[in-house]
């Protein structure tokens, strides 16, 4: 599975600029002029090439970040032209990366006319949010007709959608709707834009780089309540460095700015950590390779991730932990150690495992 995000913000937050410093090195699958660019980046994993330098395989496959780089937004903007593909664009994504405004340019102003990070982040929230109520009300509507007769499941879903409007009204994002399980159902089918999880990037100047500044200090409080993850990035910096030929200027370049590796890392891990997301490896001769799962995955159902078959005819998963196989040096060392397991249906990977599948079809 190949983690997907979107990046929104206010015209003129940087956002197609942060984009554009992730983008060094890694394929793009596509760009659309006019609406939005799609770019698939390489996840980087030290363990990954460490295992690689041990096993020496014909290929090394990482796992995968899609970034879409979706138009920036102005107020009332989703509801204008275009504004269904920015939307739909929106709910393609796992994640969402909201780029704030935190820095000041002669050369770039502000739509809104002063930098503000606070009211922008207001803006493209209510954005999302009308939306999200536009929806729910239309279900509600239709649900109404049907609990008008006496259906008893469709009088609970009125009376759950109820509430998550007046949620909506209070200006609260989905994400935050205490909901029980059983009534998940209801807005499940809703594909709601606000039930996404967020990761804020400050983007900032040079000079701010490593610390971040009064327009960080604006928001910082306010993401912390929600329980967000924050991020201090200076994306025309980093756009620039990523043009670099060396590895080594560009980190000699990065740590003059005082940080220590590039937003794309930091962003992958933030939204690894924010959607509970796990690696595990296979290695052979032919290929060493990362895969992606959510965290609590079965040893079945992360076969599956591999292919459907292993999956269909599972028997039993032999398990190595990655630091354990690194720093014995091979598979026989790791057997040897008593570092070699051999794990069940009811097995639940883990971060760093490497997987081999017995399988019968």
């Amino acid at each position: 599975m190949a983690l997907n995000c979107g990046i929104v913000g206010i015209a003129g937050s940087g956002k197609t600029t942060l984009f554009n410093s992730l983008s060094r090195g890694r394929s793009m699958s596509g760009q659309r002029p006019g609406r939005t660019n799609l770019g698939q980046f390489d996840v980087p994993d030290p363990r990954l090439e460490a295992l690689a330098r041990i096993v020496k395989p014909a290929k090394v496959t990482p796992t995968t970040v899609e970034i879409i780089d979706i138009p920036g937004l102005t107020k009332g903007g989703s509801s204008m032209k275009g504004g269904n593909q920015f939307l739909a664009d929106i709910r393609q994504t796992d994640a969402i990366i909201h780029v704030l405004r935190c820095f000041d340019s002669d050369t770039v102003p502000h739509v809104e006319g002063s930098v503000n990070p606070l009211r922008d982040k207001e803006i493209i929230d209510l954005e999302l949010i009308t939306r999200d109520l536009e929806t729910v009300e239309k279900k509600r509507e239709r649900l109404s007709k049907v609990a008008a007769v006496g259906d008893k499941d469709a009088k609970r879903g009125v009376e759950v959608l109820s509430s998550l409007i007046e949620h909506f009204e209070e200006g609260l994002p989905a994400r935050s709707f205490s909901i029980h399980e059983l009534d998940q159902k209801y807005i499940d089918d809703c594909f709601l834009l606000t039930v996404k999880p967020v990761i804020y990037v400050c983007n900032v100047d040079e000079a701010s780089a490593a610390e971040g500044n009064k327009y960080v200090d604006m928001v910082r409080p306010v993401i912390a309540e929600e329980d967000g993850e924050m991020l201090i990035v200076a994306a025309e910096a980093e756009s620039e460095i990523a043009q670099l030929e060396e590895e080594e200027d560009r980190k000699e370049f990065l740590n003059d700015m005082g940080i220590e590796e590039p937003a794309v890392n930091k962003l992958i891990r933030a939204a690894y950590q924010t959607l509970k997301l796990k690696t595990f490896f296979t290695e052979g001769p032919k290929e060493v390779r990362a895969w992606t799962i959510t965290e609590g995955t079965p040893a079945p159902r992360a076969a599956g991730v591999i292919h459907s078959d292993m999956e269909r005819g599972f028997i039993r998963a032999e398990v190595m932990k990655v630091d354990d196989f690194l720093s014995l040096g091979s598979e026989h060392a790791c057997k040897q150690a008593g570092k070699f397991n051999i794990e069940g249906k009811n097995y639940i990977v883990q971060d760093g495992d490497i997987f081999h599948v017995r399988f019968n079809v």
